[in-house]
């Protein structure tokens, strides 16, 4: 770490829980966060200020109007550009000492894989139920923990799934993946703006917290937030022992 570094963080190591050694981690740390709208913004914010060395920043999408109520790492100059350039673009004004990698792609298949095998830690910030379920298998596989979020109307959740642990649940273990589930869209039920900001940071602290590792993650609980009441309610999550993605053989 140069000096220069030293000073940029210089707030982060004051704490005894995280000093050099932690922020040298988060320096040498690569992130892969799927989704740069909503949750994706307020969470690549953070993991860029706070110093990850390689942000991979995936998203298939192109920056919409409406996107601009919520989606911080957006402009209005940036409309019908790709999300993931877009905000890779913010991100490099922000902290150009953060490397990062824009993949203006749905990831899937062996993409998304790769992408999950290359990262230290895996930010789930999609909006729907195939993605996440993609995802969660990916980090399953490949033992990567995974910090995952939701967020629509006034609602929001965030969990930790982290499979190095013990007995700890996968996404699939809270959510099974059914044909008839039905996907609760932002642009058809609405979304509370700031929701999405807290959503997200608290993404970026548990994986900040997990990269250095300091803490107790939510590896194991589901967080709850009702955002219209500012009301946070927390569920233990245990392993469903009959998974078909983390269960043992």
């Amino acid at each position: 770490m140069n000096d220069q570094q030293l000073l940029r963080y210089s707030r982060h190591i004051l704490l005894p829980e995280i000093g050099i050694e932690g922020q040298q981690r988060l320096l040498d740390a690569r992130v892969l966060v799927v989704g740069a709208g909503g949750l994706g913004s307020p969470a690549a914010y953070y993991l860029a200020s706070a110093g990850i060395g390689t942000l991979v920043l995936a998203d298939g999408d192109t920056v919409d109007l409406t996107n601009l109520q919520r989606q911080i790492l957006h402009r209005e100059a940036a409309v019908g550009q790709p999300k993931a350039a877009s905000g890779a673009r913010t991100l490099a004004e922000l902290n150009p000492e953060c490397r990062v990698i824009p993949l203006a792609e749905r990831l899937e298949g062996e993409r998304l894989e790769a992408e999950v095998a290359a990262a230290d830690l895996v930010l789930d910030c999609s909006d729907n139920f195939a993605t996440r379920h993609a995802i969660n298998r990916a980090c399953v596989k490949l033992q990567r923990p995974l910090v995952s979020g939701a967020a629509v109307r006034f609602d929001g959740q965030i969990s930790v799934f982290d499979q190095r642990q013990e007995k700890a649940p996968c996404y699939h273990c809270l959510f099974p993946e059914a044909e008839d589930v039905e996907e609760v869209r932002c642009a058809v039920m609405g979304i509370f703006a700031p929701l999405t900001g807290i959503v997200g940071t608290v993404q970026a602290a548990e994986a900040l917290k997990l990269l250095i590792g300091c803490g107790t993650s939510l590896a194991g609980r589901l967080l709850l937030l009702d955002g219209l009441y500012m009301e946070w309610r927390e569920i233990r999550v245990p392993r469903d022992p009959g998974c078909t993605v983390c269960a043992d053989d």
